[in-house]
C-alpha cells in the first residue's frame, strides 16, 4: 500500500479558487442529487480501504463499504450517468429495496488482516440468518479477515435507515464503515392520491407540471410511506458525518507498518471534516458518480419548484450531533427510523416541524420540505398588470382553497401565494416590473453579489431580464431595442449563472455548529450546500 501524502491548505485564500472553481463548473451543468443506490434483495458488500478526498488537498486513508462485484441494478431507473459501486466508498452503496422482500446481504472481510473482524448492523430489522461462516460477536455476526459472513431479513415496514459496522465502531465507524438502507412501499401499499399526485394534505399536481415542462420522474417510489401524507415530488439523502484525520494517520501507519493487529487511539476526539454523503463543500455539489470522487460517488445539491413536496431522508453518522439548518422552511418531519409518528388514535401525522434537522447517530428521520414564497408580502415573478411588453408580466393568479395558484399546473407561476400577486417590491425599479413597493435596491448593473446571484430579487428568467432592464442585445425577452446598439453588462454574476437560463432561490443549507462549516477548520467547507428554488420553466435534470 502507497502512502499518500499531501500539502494541507493553510489559508482561506488557497481553498478560495477550489470553491470558486466549482461553483463555475455547478453552474454551468446539471449537477442534482436524487437518492441513488443499488437494488436488491440481494446485495454482495465488500469492506475495504482506500483513500478519500477533501478540498483543502488531503487524501485521508479510510474504509467504507463497496460492491463486491456487478450489483443487481441502479435506481432511480431514470439515471442516465455514468454509474459505478466500487470495491471502497463512503458512504456504503446506498441499499434500495421494497417492503416485504426478503433481504440478503454477503459482506467479505477485505480490510487489512491487522482490522481483525468486521460486520453489519441492520437497526430495525429481525435477521433470520445464523452465523455458519464467520464468527460471533458482541453485537452480531462477524467476518473474520478475508472470509464472508451472510445477513438475511425481512423488509418489514417502509422508511430510511442506517447501516454501520457492529465491530469496534468507535475506529470502524469513524474510518467509514457506514451506508443507508431505503426501504420502498408495496405498490399494493402505495396510496391512490400518491399515483396521482394529489396529496391529502397539500392538494396540487405537480407531476402535470413537471410533465408539461419535460421533466423526467427521479422519485424512488410516488410515497414514502403506507400513507397518503407521505406523498412527495422529489426526494435528497443526506448522511451526516465527520472524520478526525488523526486516527485514520494512526491506522495508515499501523497498516503500512505491518502491524499484526491496531492499536488506535479514538480519544480524545477532534474531528477536522464535516461531511455530508462523504464530502466536504464545494465538493457535495459536484455531481453524482463524478470520476474525481472514485470512492465518493454521492453528492448534495438539492433544487426544486415551488410547491413541490421535497422528501428529505436524513442519517447521523458517525459520532457527533450535527444541527443542520434548512434555509427557507422548516422541515415537517413523518417519521423516525422507518416508524411515522401519529397521534395517538393513528389517524393523522404527528410529527415536528423543525426549524433544524438535527441528526443524532445512527438516527434516521423522513421529513418534508418545501417552499412556496408566502409570507414575502411582495410579488416574487415581478407581475406587473400595466405591462404592454410580456404576456407573462400579467398572468393571473386564481387562489384555490389554500391560497395558492394550481387551477394552471402549466402556468409559469403555478403554485404562487396569490395573496402577494402584483404586490410591487421596489419603489423605482429598472424594466417591466411595477413600481411603487417599499425597497429602493441597489442599481443591478453595479450590484456584486456573487455567483449564485440571478441578476433580480425575483423568480424566473423571465422576470430577472424584465426588472434589470436591458440586458443583452438581440434577446426578445430584454428591451434591447430601448437601450442603443450595444445594450448593458449584466449584473456581477449572471455570466456564471446567465438569468435567460437559470434565475432562482439559493437558499444555504449548512450546519449551525460553526466549526463544522470549515473544512480543517478553513472557511468554507465542511457540512454546507446550496438548495435552488427553481423557476417553472428551468428544467431540473436529475440524472446525475
Amino acid at each position: 500500500m502507497n502512502q499518500i501524502k499531501r500539502n494541507a491548505v493553510t489559508s482561506i485564500t488557497r481553498l478560495l479558487p477550489v470553491l470558486v472553481a466549482a461553483l463555475a463548473v455547478l453552474l454551468s451543468t446539471t449537477a442534482y442529487a436524487a437518492a441513488p443506490g443499488i437494488t436488491g434483495p440481494t446485495f454482495n458488500l465488500t469492506a475495504q480501504g482506500a483513500y478519500i478526498t477533501q478540498p483543502d488537498g488531503q487524501a485521508v486513508y479510510s474504509w467504507g463499504y463497496g460492491c463486491n462485484g456487478a450489483p443487481s441494478g441502479y435506481a432511480p431507473a431514470t439515471l442516465t450517468v455514468s454509474t459505478f459501486c466500487n470495491t471502497m466508498q463512503i458512504p456504503g452503496p446506498t441499499l434500495i429495496v421494497t417492503e416485504g422482500q426478503t433481504v440478503t446481504v454477503n459482506l467479505k472481510n477485505g480490510l487489512p488482516p491487522a482490522a481483525g473482524n468486521t460486520s453489519i448492523l441492520f437497526p430495525g430489522f429481525q435477521l433470520t440468518s445464523a452465523c455458519p461462516s464467520g464468527q460471533r460477536g458482541l453485537l452480531t455476526c462477524e467476518a473474520l479477515p478475508n472470509g464472508t459472513v451472510t445477513y438475511t431479513f425481512v423488509a418489514t415496514t417502509p422508511g430510511t435507515r442506517a447501516y454501520y459496522s457492529g465491530t469496534q465502531g468507535d475506529l470502524q465507524i469513524e474510518m467509514g464503515l457506514y451506508g443507508a438502507i431505503i426501504v420502498l412501499p408495496a405498490a399494493a401499499n402505495v396510496p391512490a392520491a400518491c399515483s396521482a399526485g394529489l396529496p391529502t394534505t397539500h392538494p396540487h399536481n405537480n407531476l402535470t407540471a413537471q410533465a408539461f415542462w419535460g421533466e423526467n420522474d427521479f422519485r424512488l417510489a410516488n410515497s414514502a410511506y403506507d400513507n397518503a401524507a407521505t406523498c412527495y415530488d422529489r426526494e435528497y439523502l443526506f448522511q451526516f458525518s465527520e472524520m478526525d484525520p488523526s486516527i485514520h494517520a494512526q491506522a495508515e501507519a499501523q497498516v503500512i507498518a505491518g502491524a499484526q493487529s491496531l492499536n488506535v487511539a479514538t480519544e480524545p476526539y477532534h474531528p477536522a471534516y464535516f461531511m455530508i454523503n462523504g464530502r466536504s463543500m464545494p465538493d457535495d455539489m459536484d455531481p453524482n458518480y463524478a470520476q474525481q470522487y472514485p470512492h465518493q460517488p454521492y453528492n448534495g445539491n438539492p433544487h426544486m419548484h415551488p410547491g413541490e413536496q421535497v422528501l428529505l431522508r436524513i442519517i447521523g453518522q458517525g459520532r457527533w450531533q450535527h444541527p443542520f439548518h434548512e434555509h427557507g422552511n422548516h422541515v415537517r418531519i413523518l417519521a423516525r427510523d422507518g416508524n411515522l409518528i401519529l397521534t395517538s388514535d393513528g389517524k393523522a401525522l404527528a410529527g415536528p416541524p423543525l426549524f433544524t434537522t438535527t441528526t443524532t447517530p445512527g438516527v434516521a428521520m423522513d421529513g418534508i420540505f418545501y417552499y412556496t414564497g408566502r409570507g414575502l408580502n411582495w410579488d416574487m415573478y415581478a407581475h406587473n398588470p400595466g405591462s404592454t411588453k410580456d404576456p407573462n408580466a400579467t398572468l393571473p393568479c386564481t387562489p384555490d382553497a389554500n391560497g395558492y395558484n394550481t387551477g394552471a399546473p402549466t402556468a409559469i407561476n403555478y403554485f404562487e401565494w396569490c395573496q402577494d400577486h402584483n404586490k410591487p417590491l421596489e419603489v423605482a425599479p429598472f424594466g417591466d416590473v411595477a413600481s411603487g413597493g417599499p425597497a429602493t435596491l441597489p442599481d443591478p448593473n453595479i450590484l456584486t453579489n456573487g455567483a449564485w446571484y440571478g441578476g433580480s430579487p425575483y423568480l424566473g428568467p423571465n422576470a430577472t431580464l424584465r426588472s434589470t432592464g436591458c440586458m443583452h442585445t438581440g434577446d426578445p425577452q430584454s428591451n434591447a431595442g430601448n437601450c442603443g446598439a450595444t445594450g448593458v453588462t449584466p449584473p456581477s454574476g449572471t455570466i456564471a449563472n446567465p438569468p435567460s437560463s437559470e434565475a432562482g432561490f439559493a437558499f444555504m443549507w449548512h450546519s449551525h455548529n460553526e466549526r463544522e462549516i470549515t473544512t480543517n477548520n478553513i472557511f468554507p467547507g465542511g457540512m454546507m450546500m446550496m438548495m435552488l428554488v427553481d423557476s417553472r420553466e428551468f428544467l431540473i435534470d436529475e440524472s446525475n
